[in-house]
């Protein structure tokens, strides 16, 4: 039986690429269910799949994060994971879409719930924005904030892996981001992927004419803007972006490879350096002392 994959938004969903993928479950947020409710809709599908992991990043509503945090700790169930993995709009759908692909597969939930971390390392999220006035997702600098006043400026910004910011079209740099560069592009990903793009109040082919074929990646589709899309990236005019591995076997060959261990805490089956369930950390937090016993100099009050 696959473990559960939850999210908040349906356009948080894509397509399933394959027969295969099984959908997601869209649990309603707490202005469309109250808490009874909720309780219920969690508690049918911990009975029907036996785990349930939420991909629930930090950018969403807190009455939300609130609501799913009550609703287990009520339930007093250790089989109930959120993750609070922090990629744009479309980058969260992509990994989500990747869990999925990983639930059909022989790995243990709490592997399948820690390879989230360790997947959001592969995708390659951003976005071609008319502005960067009121970017704060990305390190913006003053040149790139004078220039988002242009009616013409457009800007190619990397947020994950790492970010990094280009002015399209000639006039130098994009003004004091992290790696930030002049009319070149972000820099690609070193491996196979498709890239996913959705149309915000940004009319431009940028992305398929011209990041696609830099980043060679070897299919292209288009979906809806997630709707989070315009308030993440602080502007409606954009055109979101994110590449990532489409192969279940790659992904698979990439969970697989890495050492599982026991948590310490739940027990849960682990990759990485965290829990997916409980979050405790793999290795115990260091004593307040050194090993040598020796006691901490006196720090007199001011």
């Amino acid at each position: 039986m696959p473990t559960a994959i939850a999210v908040t938004s349906a356009d948080l969903v894509l397509p399933a690429p394959d027969r295969h993928t099984p959908t997601a479950a869209v649990l309603q947020p707490p202005d469309r269910l109250d808490l009874e409710g909720s309780l219920a809709e969690t508690a049918a599908l911990l009975e029907r799949y036996g785990h349930l992991v939420v991909v629930l990043p930090p950018w969403l509503p807190a009455a939300t994060a609130r609501r799913l945090h009550t609703v287990r700790a009520i339930l007093e169930t250790d089989r109930i994971a959120l993750l609070d993995i922090d990629l744009p709009p479309l980058g969260t759908a992509l990994l989500v879409r990747q869990l999925r692909q990983l639930s059909v597969c022989d790995f243990s939930p709490g592997v399948i719930a820690s390879a989230a971390r360790l997947l959001s390392h592969y995708i390659y999220a951003g976005a071609l924005l008319g502005s960067v006035a009121k970017l704060d997702r990305v390190p913006v600098g003053l040149r790139a904030h004078a220039r988002s006043w242009s009616p013409s400026a457009q800007f190619a910004v990397l947020a994950n892996p790492t970010p990094h910011l280009v002015k399209l079209g000639g006039g130098g740099g994009g003004g004091g981001g992290a790696h930030a560069g002049g009319a070149g592009l972000p820099p690609g990903p070193e491996f196979v992927t498709h890239l996913t793009f959705a149309r915000g109040q940004l009319a431009s082919d940028w992305v398929t004419a011209e990041l696609a074929p830099a980043w060679q990646v070897q299919g292209v589709m288009e979906n809806p803007l997630p709707a989070d899309s315009p308030t993440w990236w602080a502007t409606g005019k954009l055109v979101e972006f994110a590449a990532a591995i489409p192969d279940p076997a790659v992904l698979y060959q990439l969970v697989a490879s890495v050492r599982r261990e026991e948590c310490r805490w739940c027990g849960a089956e682990l990759i990485g350096d965290r829990c997916g369930f409980c979050s405790a950390p793999l290795a115990a937090p260091p004593p307040p002392q050194a090993a040598t016993g020796a006691a901490a100099p006196y720090r007199a009050r001011s």
